[in-house]
């Protein structure tokens, strides 16, 4: 398969540092935010918000992956599964009226982190979320809600199944 590599030559991935449990000291995701992981993912509050929608959570797979042309059918699975415990997650804790998730590839595609993730955003009815832009959250208004997520999962989902 042809690759469709977009990162610059000199590129710090910034869900590799965080997969591995480097932070630095900007506004950017720091460990405190993690709400899971396992062996192949880390789901994450994003550093991003929108109006709306404040708490929404990324899913990365913990191996580097720029994109969905390179991202293995198996590792895929695993996003998903973090991914639907993620809209459990909200749906009891945040009381949201629904979930959404997206995902971008390429530029054209509004891909700007280089390695592959999911959004999940709660939503709420009227939210406007495809009408507002995001801003950039200060690193202490996230734990609130990372406290949250991680809580239920922790008492919801069985540490058996965290494979």
């Amino acid at each position: 398969m042809k690759s469709y590599s977009h990162k610059p030559e000199v590129y710090e991935c910034p869900f590799c540092r965080v997969v591995s449990g480097k932070e630095k000291t900007n506004k950017g995701t720091k460990q405190r935010d993690i709400i899971y992981h396992n062996k192949h993912v880390t789901a994450f509050i994003a550093s991003k918000w929108w109006p709306n929608n404040m708490g929404h959570v990324l899913v990365v797979p913990n191996e580097h992956f720029e994109n969905i042309y390179e991202l293995p059918a198996e590792v895929a699975a695993e996003i998903h599964r973090a991914a639907q415990l993620t809209a459990f997650a909200m749906k009891n804790t945040y009381g949201c009226d629904g979930v959404s998730t997206r995902q971008h590839n390429e530029p054209a595609g509004n891909q700007d982190v280089w390695h592959y993730h999911l959004h999940v955003y709660p939503r709420y009815e009227n939210d406007n979320l495809y009408l507002t832009k995001g801003y950039y959250t200060d690193p202490d208004e996230r734990p609130f809600y990372a406290d949250k997520l991680r809580s239920w999962i922790s008492e919801n989902y069985c540490s058996t199944n965290n494979r």
